[in-house]
């Protein structure tokens, strides 16, 4: 019996920090090794393209996002691990799409509006078109499962939206897919605990590739509170509560069992804890990743590789849409 296809990716934009693992790595390797799904995992490079990075910096991201994924534990074995800029048949079929996408849709789309915001400077018809890349992605390898965050089920819908105009026009084509929501804390700034953590502060962010000293003095200089004690309370203590969903996150811990075992003791003494079992959760992560940049001739082998198997099922089914559309 065929497994469903599950797919998502990750921008190849920098360094991963704790929030991306918690909110899609970590949840990429569970799906993997649950033996449910045939996973596509891929390196959103095109997508990275509306941020007008640096070439030499994209390029260089993408050699250190893909030792991200193979040191988290992404299997080339298990799941198909690919980049997307090798598969023509994604900007083919979301030119495609393009045509049936109403503009009213696109216009709509909250992420658009806070990217626009952010990157004034920068606002890019790619950024705008971004979600049908989006849908094309998903489309194109008859995905049925999509793991999402709370900020992606507008652009899932969109895409699910996108399918039945397709196929109530040309015939049954497509899935719509479904999003597997994955249960991980909103990780906030360390510093400023009310705004989401960012590559773009990195005092205030954690990447998971920091160096055992490093997460140390973070953690050490993380905004809490004045109250006493180590306690839970998100709108009256958001930097603690950061905190402890991190510890919680990390060693597999209820929150209310690790305030607890704290009861007494300061903040000193949690930091410390704290950032021992951030530092010991990433050893093996720290280890991997150092030893596969090392020798990162071996990572072209593995997307290659997984591009080409990713290939030969995008080709299948961009020539029955073309078929579909008439093209061909």
């Amino acid at each position: 019996m065929n497994k469903p296809n599950l797919i998502s990716g990750i921008q190849p934009t920098g360094r991963l920090h704790i929030g991306n693992y918690l909110g899609a790595l970590k949840n990429f390797v569970e799906l993997q090794n649950s033996g449910k799904y045939q996973c596509y995992f891929f390196i959103a490079d095109l997508h990275a393209l509306t941020e007008n990075p640096d070439p030499k910096e994209l390029n260089k991201n993408i050699t250190g996002l893909a030792s991200d994924f193979l040191a988290a534990g992404l299997d080339q074995k298990k799941s198909v691990i690919f980049q997307q800029s090798q598969i023509h048949a994604h900007t083919e079929l979301a030119w495609i799409l393009n045509t049936i996408t109403p503009m009213g849709e696109l216009e709509r789309m909250t992420q658009f509006k806070d990217k626009s915001k952010r990157q004034m400077d920068n606002v890019n018809a790619g950024l705008f078109d971004y979600p049908v890349l989006m849908a094309a992605d998903i489309l194109i390898y008859d995905a049925e499962h999509v793991p999402t965050g709370d900020d992606q089920d507008q652009h899932l819908e969109l895409t699910r939206t996108v399918a039945r105009k397709f196929n109530a026009r040309f015939g049954t084509t497509f899935k719509e897919p479904k999003n597997i929501h994955t249960v991980a804390p909103r990780v906030m700034d360390l510093r400023v605990p009310g705004k989401k953590m960012s590559k773009s502060d990195p005092t205030g962010c954690l990447f998971i590739d920091d160096s055992p000293e490093e997460i140390k003095n973070k953690i050490m200089s993380a905004t809490t509170d004045s109250y006493a004690g180590v306690q839970y309370d998100k709108f009256s203590r958001p930097g603690m509560s950061n905190l402890l969903e991190i510890y919680s996150a990390l060693s597999d811990k209820k929150i209310q069992d690790i305030v607890n075992s704290f009861d007494g003791k300061g903040y000193g003494e949690f930091k410390k804890s704290l950032a021992e079992t951030i530092s010991d959760y990433f050893a093996d992560f720290r280890k991997k990743k150092k030893s596969l940049l090392a020798k990162p001739y071996t990572l072209n082998p593995i997307l290659n590789s997984g591009s080409k198997k990713a290939a030969a099922r995008a080709s299948a089914k961009i020539k029955e849409v073309k078929k579909r559309v008439g093209l061909i």
